[in-house]
């Protein structure tokens, strides 16, 4: 992924609330759009690095479902 991807996801999230942060996110899913991936891949990566290893756990085990349901 571009760093400058990641510079601008975190330049315009920069002091938004949980809400907006929300908004975001029901919007990027919502349109569907493919150039909007990597956006919501910036948001992981957040959340990932930010995790400890319970938390990743947990997020792989919920993806490890959503993936063996969406089949």
């Amino acid at each position: 992924m571009n760093f400058q991807i990641r510079d601008a996801i975190a330049a315009n999230m920069t002091d938004n609330s949980s809400s907006d942060v929300r908004s975001v996110i029901d919007d990027a899913i919502q349109r569907g759009e493919e150039h909007l991936l990597p956006g919501l891949g910036v948001f992981f990566e957040q959340l990932w690095q930010r995790a400890d290893e319970k938390e990743k756990e947990q997020m792989t085990n919920e993806l490890s479902h959503a993936f063996a349901q969406a089949q």
